[in-house]
């Protein structure tokens, strides 16, 4: 019988609550035109990763997301630079991410003097930060019960399905027994399954919302004509969105669904959790709700989450900002080919090298070694992938009341 609660680490505790698996600064732009500045300031600075929003305009979705992000438990501390003349303003950022315990600060490079005097200014403020944020860390014990995980998939094949996916729900049966949470995405990839859905619901207000979230789904991708389905998934041996769609589930394991969050929203409460990223019917707007797997990696983030698996049965190589992403693939090819990506092999529950509890148990000590402070292949090759979209939801809490 396996004893979930042996496994601990040390992690950072935050002022709500939450504890973090590092201990980053973040640089956040709050326009296109500071996006620049931001990757200069942050290079080859350690411990410091840069998010943004390219839009001009006032997008309460983005909004949203970067504040999350900025008080997610993986950041110790927060700047952020604007421009000068858009909507987001990076003083209400800082300042909401002061409030949250994290030293922070701002500035406008119109009024510092342009790119060379910005770039400077920045490096001084994000070396006083680092310190500040290292100086007055509250290093605690951690267990399985204190992790927030995302999955997502990307790059799917016919083994994502039936290995890749699979040692993934798996994994999260044991991370919820454990006290932990778990948050699922791309509902687009669920069409074809409501019944099954709503069997796995915790109570009846999660079947009313995983309920309404399916059909948001359905409707989304009649209305833009597309499916959450493309050349290399047939390529790889899927056939329809429906088949895609069962191989995608099984990574929820087989817990009680506790309900939907949305994006920059956190679970009110530790077990299994979907996240809803469509858009919602009256924001409708040209473009698809799922342009990329980075846009849903970031929205998981955004959801708490202080490591991501991302499962590719075909091989991605990308990487995220923030939190830990460990690739999963069920594609013995593809882990030979990438091996220089690829963090686990799933394959080897196909060929009977591992019994899927084995490969579980497995993954789950590589998810606590990379907690504890061990390197995925994405974060020491030094992969930062971020994409916010230009979408909009009803805001569920505005992150706990805070609007910019």
């Amino acid at each position: 019988m396996m004893n979930l609660q042996e496994y601990s680490w040390r992690g950072y505790l935050r002022a709500d609550g939450r504890k973090g698996i590092r201990n980053l600064v973040l640089v956040i732009y709050t326009v296109e035109c500071a996006q620049h500045v931001a990757h200069m300031i942050a290079r080859d600075e350690p411990d410091t990763h840069v998010i943004g929003f390219p839009g001009c305009y006032d997008n309460q979705y983005a909004v949203r997301l970067m504040l999350a992000l900025a008080r997610h438990p993986n950041i110790g501390a927060v700047l952020a630079v604007g421009l000068g003349c858009e909507y987001t303003q990076p003083a209400k950022i800082a300042e909401i991410a002061a409030e949250a315990g994290r030293p922070s600060a701002w500035f406008y490079i119109q009024q510092a003097g342009g790119t060379a005097k910005s770039i400077a200014k920045g490096k001084e403020i994000v070396a006083r930060l680092r310190a500040e944020s290292a100086e007055t860390a509250v290093i605690v014990p951690m267990t399985l019960a204190d992790l927030t995980v995302g999955a997502e998939c990307g790059g799917s094949d016919a083994t994502s399905g039936i290995a890749g996916n699979p040692v993934t729900g798996a994994f999260y049966d044991l991370l919820v027994d454990a006290g932990g949470t778990a948050v699922f995405e791309e509902t687009v990839e669920m069409l074809g399954l409501k019944s099954i859905i709503l069997d796995r619901a915790a109570l009846p207000q999660a079947a009313d919302q995983l309920a309404a979230a399916y059909e948001k789904a359905e409707w989304y991708c009649q209305e833009v004509r597309q499916y959450s389905v493309a050349p290399g998934n047939f390529a790889g041996g899927l056939t329809t969105i429906e088949d895609k769609s069962m191989g995608a589930f099984v990574k929820g394991g087989s817990r009680p669904i506790q309900g939907v969050v949305k994006v920059g929203e956190r679970p009110s409460h530790p077990g299994l959790w979907i996240l809803d990223s469509v858009p919602d019917p009256h924001f409708m707007q040209f473009g698809y709700t799922n342009p990329n797997d980075t846009e849903g990696i970031m929205d998981l983030i955004a959801s708490g989450a202080q490591i991501i698996l991302f499962i590719t049965g075909r091989g991605s190589v990308i990487g995220a900002p923030i939190s830990l992403l460990i690739k999963i693939t069920g594609n013995s090819k593809t882990y030979r080919h990438m091996s220089g990506d690829m963090d686990f092999d799933a394959s080897r529950v196909l060929t009977g090298e591992l019994s899927m509890p084995a490969a579980a148990r497995e993954l789950l000590e590589m998810v606590v070694r990379i907690a504890s402070g061990e390197s995925s292949k994405s974060e020491a090759l030094g992969h930062r992938e971020y994409f916010v979209m230009y979408k909009h939801q009803d805001t569920p809490a505005l992150v706990d009341g805070c609007r910019v």
